[in-house]
């Protein structure tokens, strides 16, 4: 994960990739952030409370975003949907706790955390 401060005072945090232990062959495996099932950001974690502040869904099958866009045709802007299967999150502000917590879930449905202090 790399967590990059914009000029303006927002924060993004982009998904590089996560370690997912394939339960079939019994080893870990690097896999690129594209690769991943979801992936949550909770902007200002208190340490106790994961909650989710913006959601994405990049990887796996494209089917389910091809019905959903076809039913929202029209109400959403693509490019807004076209963030949600990113791996780079949308700006945000640094809460009180200047705290996030990304949490992943792999393609078997483990999930992973990672907490970062924002500088």
């Amino acid at each position: 994960m790399r967590i990059e401060a914009q000029k303006d005072g927002t924060y993004t945090v982009e998904l590089r990739g996560v370690d997912i232990y394939n339960p079939f062959t019994g080893n870990v495996e690097s896999t690129d952030g594209r690769d991943v099932a979801a992936w949550f950001l909770d902007q200002d974690y208190d340490g106790a409370t994961f909650y989710v502040c913006q959601a994405f869904f990049p990887g796996g099958d494209s089917n389910p975003w091809e019905r959903l866009e076809r039913s929202l045709r029209g109400i959403v802007d693509p490019d807004k949907l076209e963030a949600l299967r990113g791996t780079v999150s949308l700006p945000f502000k640094p809460g009180p706790n200047h705290r996030i917590a990304v949490k992943v879930v792999d393609i078997f449905g483990n999930e992973i955390v990672s907490v970062k202090r924002l500088e």
